[in-house]
């Protein structure tokens, strides 16, 4: 049951509004002022605040602004005579939801009054889906709830105390970097610098000097004494992104390093001792490379300690909504924007569930800043969404897939049963918001999981 604040100096006007809105199955408080509202606000949760514009001490405004410096989303209707209209969009532009005219009928209070507490109750839903996700779906950056990424939490646990030797692998977009970082600021070494080197970016020689440094005229170019990538990550941990493109010339020396704990500058003779933690990562399957004669055998084993394969996004579809939430909440406290987006409709949802997802997670971020600066509603629309991404979307029915001795009926059926399990997944089996995503009433989902058997758990 949602709860309203309604606030009047009008002793008996706050009573006659509570009447007609708990009728309507809102619980209600009143006050006649804008300190009593205030008192009531710190004690008690409310859903909507109802206020009158105009009244002694503190008046409707003054209230309007403190209201949102204790929550600056929790939806204020300003009640307001013709006279103080001028007021009442001062109180728009500092966060009021609305204004509605007095007098006014019960019924246009209502609408407005529903309008607003629906709008709040998705923002209380993504808090809620925000906080479970922060408290139990994340690490450090990494969002999922997903099996398979729950088994990465876990590695990621074992390993990070320890200074052993790591190899995550996993497509372009996975989120290797970021496994990387919650291993490194999970472990002892947290204090300690973090040294990432993308060894795909640069030339052989260049590389080289990057990760040994150089000592002053060691080659064209080297004006003074350079310190490497191996001494900036001493004590702490050095991360090698896209390892399988590091040549076979720097493998080599690589591998003296591990094996070593020490190395030379380019052009020096003095050996330098480290103690690094390394972490490696890359995009493609290092196994093959080894066994094609791409990289190394010794620096394999001596790299593949411990083994992080990072799934692709499509193969952990119930992480998309909790990515998508996150993604959101990143880009709304970043733009500010003037409208609160709270969430996906319904339709961009199944276009999310559909969609294979090539660029993993980096894509799905990159799909979700780009809606937040279009959006102009309190959810994502799919005319928010890229044309790019739109004309990608798989959301067709490949009738070619379908044998052709198959039955009319086994099929509708076997498509019946694959888009009610889709959008019970989809809601974590929370059948109102399945029923709706479905496009059909809840009896009627309820009607259609008994008669197709389906185990669905037990939310409502």
């Amino acid at each position: 049951m949602e709860t309203i604040l309604i606030v009047d100096d009008e002793k008996n006007y706050p009573r006659i509004l509570s009447a007609v809105l708990e009728e309507e199955g809102f619980e209600t408080f009143c006050a006649n002022s804008g300190y009593e509202a205030f008192e009531i606000l710190k004690n008690i949760d409310v859903d909507l605040v109802l206020t009158d514009m105009k009244m002694p001490k503190m008046d409707g405004i003054e209230l309007l602004e403190k209201i949102k410096d204790k929550d600056k989303e929790l939806p204020v209707i300003m009640m307001t005579a013709y006279g103080t209209v001028d007021k009442a969009v001062e109180a728009m532009q500092k966060g009021a939801y609305s204004y509605i005219l007095k007098p006014f009928d019960n019924n246009r209070l209502i609408l407005y009054v529903n309008k607003a507490i629906g709008m709040y109750r998705m923002v209380k839903e993504n808090r809620q889906l925000r906080n479970a996700v922060e408290s139990k779906y994340s690490f450090g950056n990494i969002i999922g709830k997903s099996k398979v990424m729950e088994d990465v939490f876990e590695t990621i646990r074992k390993v990070a105390p320890a200074t052993t030797t790591v190899l995550i692998e996993g497509e372009s977009g996975t989120g290797k970097e970021l496994v990387a970082k919650s291993i490194h600021f999970n472990s002892p070494r947290r204090d300690k610098p973090f040294i990432a080197v993308n060894c795909s970016a640069l030339a052989e020689t260049l590389l080289e000097s990057e990760l040994f440094g150089h000592e002053k005229g060691a080659f064209t170019g080297a004006v003074a004494r350079r310190k490497g990538r191996f001494e900036l990550a001493d004590a702490g941990t050095l991360f090698l992104d896209e390892i399988g493109e590091l040549s076979q010339n720097l493998q080599v020396k690589l591998l003296r390093v591990l094996q070593e704990k020490n190395f030379e500058r380019v052009g020096g003779v003095k050996s330098i001792s480290v103690d690094m933690r390394i972490i490696a990562a890359t995009n493609k399957r290092l196994k093959d490379e080894m066994i094609q004669g791409r990289f190394r055998e010794d620096l394999y084993y001596r790299l593949n300690v411990v083994h992080i394969v990072l799934p692709l996004l499509r193969n952990r579809q119930e992480d998309i909504r909790l990515l998508a939430d996150h993604f959101i909440h990143k880009y709304g406290e970043e733009y500010k924007s003037e409208t609160t987006i709270t969430g996906l409709d319904p339709e961009v949802e199944r276009f999310f569930f559909d969609y294979s997802w090539p660029g993993n997670v980096r894509e799905l971020e990159n799909v979700i800043e780009r809606a937040m600066v279009m959006c102009r509603s309190n959810t994502i629309q799919v005319s928010d969404l890229p044309k790019d991404f739109r004309s990608n979307v798989y959301n067709t029915l490949h009738i070619e897939g379908i044998p052709s001795v198959a039955k009319l009926d086994e099929t509708l059926t076997m498509i019946e049963t694959k888009m009610i399990e889709r959008a019970l997944k989809l809601t974590n089996n929370v059948q109102s918001q399945a029923a709706e995503l479905l496009g059909i009433g809840k009896s009627g989902l309820n009607w259609k999981i008994k008669k197709l058997k389906l185990d669905v758990g037990s939310k409502v």
